[in-house]
């Protein structure tokens, strides 16, 4: 591809065929040992190894930037007031605390109108009444029940479920089935989402989509770092349902990104500024970090701390002031995570290694496989 090409890259050209099989229905049995393609852009070389192993690529003052958000167990279960009808509530945010709106999608969505009303258990201990429609799916809810606010929060996760994309089915086919019992024999699928969509250093609670990347880390991994000299800091991204809506514009110039909250600390500015002086390696765990990254960076390529939103949406030809590497899990054709990843390993070195991971049976989602991109 030429250098004129790049400027006219439109979606198509991120497609490609993506056995069903290979679309990660459970994540691997220990977080670090999944499989890793590591990429050197430069050369264009793959390499075949281990999560475990990316502390052969890194060393004293590099810094790794994770990602602490918190999922929140978004997806309930109602009935409907007159016809018990059964509907799928997916919370998105908290509007009010003190009156306890949210906001939230409804399935099936022409069957929820203003004034119904929803039970979320069999004592109608709380109740949602629709008092807006925000969007076709979208409605704003008021919580009715005599729990105080925080006896409330904790019931309403309390009765939810982690929002898995669709792509990972539950209940599982009979194969897929005996394959999750034969690697987890000891837990139920409720206790292995509840424990393994959620990183070990979660702590900011307002996800409703795991950071993926961040999933592969262990606590071994990450003493096993420090130890190396790597510096690990967090900033925060509340990853909303943006992380799964499809591009549906070929003139990628005219996609319009969902809005996340992003925070970035003072701490991790300073830490990140300071590798980039020394110049040390700055390493962005997940397509997330990597954007928030961006939206905070200088001309210069220095940061600064944040406290707010972007919608910055990332495709080639782009231009990256931060992260020297980057390392993602494996994503859809089309989707907005490989444009990115395209636009820092560069177009052709990105689906090349994409034909390699499908021919290699990587294993494609947020419970999958990993690449670690280098220079």
């Amino acid at each position: 591809m030429n250098h004129f090409d790049q400027y006219n890259m439109k979606l198509s050209q991120f497609k490609f065929r993506l056995p069903e099989e290979q679309i990660a229905q459970f994540p691997n049995p220990y977080r670090d040992e999944a499989k890793m393609l590591v990429l050197h852009r430069k050369s264009g070389e793959i390499e075949h190894r281990q999560v475990k192993n990316m502390v052969d690529y890194f060393g004293d003052k590099d810094v790794f930037v994770l990602n602490d958000t918190k999922v929140f167990p978004a997806r309930l279960y109602a009935k409907k007031d007159k016809t018990l009808a059964n509907i799928e509530i997916f919370l998105l945010r908290e509007l009010n605390h003190n009156f306890r709106f949210w906001d939230v999608l409804v399935d099936p969505a022409r069957k929820i109108r203003i004034g119904n009303k929803l039970f979320l258990d069999e004592d109608t201990t709380i109740v949602a009444e629709v008092i807006d429609n925000t969007t076709s799916r979208g409605r704003t809810l008021r919580f009715l029940t005599d729990y105080d606010n925080a006896e409330f929060t904790q019931y309403l996760y309390s009765l939810g479920n982690m929002p898995l994309p669709k792509y990972i089915r539950r209940p599982m086919d009979e194969e897929t089935r005996q394959q999750f019992e034969e690697q987890f024999p000891d837990m139920t699928e409720k206790e292995l989402d509840e424990e393994r969509y959620q990183t070990i250093f979660a702590d900011k609670i307002g996800a409703v989509a795991a950071p993926a990347a961040s999933l592969h880390f262990s606590k071994n991994l990450m003493k096993r770092l420090e130890i190396a000299g790597v510096d690990l800091q967090c900033l925060t991204s509340h990853m909303g349902l943006g992380n799964f809506k499809e591009i549906d514009v070929e003139d990628l110039t005219k996609h319009k990104e969902d809005s996340e909250q992003i925070i970035v600390p003072e701490t991790l500015a300073n830490a990140v500024n300071k590798a980039k002086k020394a110049n040390a390696h700055v390493c962005a765990v997940g397509t997330e970090v990597m954007r928030a990254l961006e939206h905070v960076a200088g001309t210069d390529g220095q940061i600064k701390a944040y406290d707010g939103w972007t919608n910055k949406f990332i495709f080639p030809p782009y231009e990256f002031s931060v992260a020297t590497n980057f390392f993602v899990n494996f994503y859809f054709p089309e989707s907005s995570q490989l444009l990115m990843v395209a636009a820092f390993a560069g177009f052709e070195n990105t689906m090349k290694a994409y034909d390699v991971a499908i021919k290699e049976g990587y294993k494609f989602g947020d419970y999958g496989d990993a690449m670690l991109i280098v220079d």
